[in-house]
């Protein structure tokens, strides 16, 4: 018994070192192989994202108040796609946050001349209400600080 015990052990062994020994091998022959050497990887030329999704980032931006941001997303818009007149309107609304009356109204202007149909009339009527209260605004600000040289009447230089 201790006999086929030990031949038992001695085959195990052997069997171990063997499987051992070729996986070995198979390691050491990966190893010599040379390896290729990368090819370099071309930069990619920027995509621009569609209008659609400019103008939806856009919008994130300036329902958190990123004026700045969702500026260059609206412009990035009408830059992409001229005729779409969602990214007038966003840039409308954030030229009006930011104080340029004139540049809001030209691109409330412009968003109302792309309309594609009257389905989209209620959100007209507040692009209207909103061209209303620029130019008033603008007509405000015209009558508070009268041009000398436009009202016909000399102004006497100070002394």
């Amino acid at each position: 018994m201790p006999r086929v015990l030990g031949l038992f052990l001695l085959l195990n062994l052997g069997l171990f070192f063997a499987a051992g020994l070729g996986s070995g091998q198979e390691h050491q022959q990966q190893e010599q192989e040379p390896k290729a050497e990368p090819e370099e990887e071309k930069p990619k030329p920027y995509v621009p994202p569609s209008a659609a999704q400019s103008v939806e980032i856009g919008d994130f931006y300036f329902r958190t108040k990123k004026y700045n941001a969702a500026l260059g997303r609206y412009e990035e818009a009408v830059t992409t796609d001229p005729y779409y007149a969602a990214g007038y309107l966003g840039l409308g609304k954030t030229y009006e946050k930011l104080g340029l009356k004139h540049k809001a109204l030209a691109a409330y202007q412009k968003y109302l001349d792309l309309l594609p149909s009257k389905k989209q009339a209620e959100e007209a009527r507040s692009v209207h209400q909103a061209i209303e209260r620029l130019e008033k605004a603008l007509r405000q600000k015209s009558a508070a600080a009268p041009n000398p040289s436009s009202s016909g009447k000399a102004v006497a230089a100070p002394q």
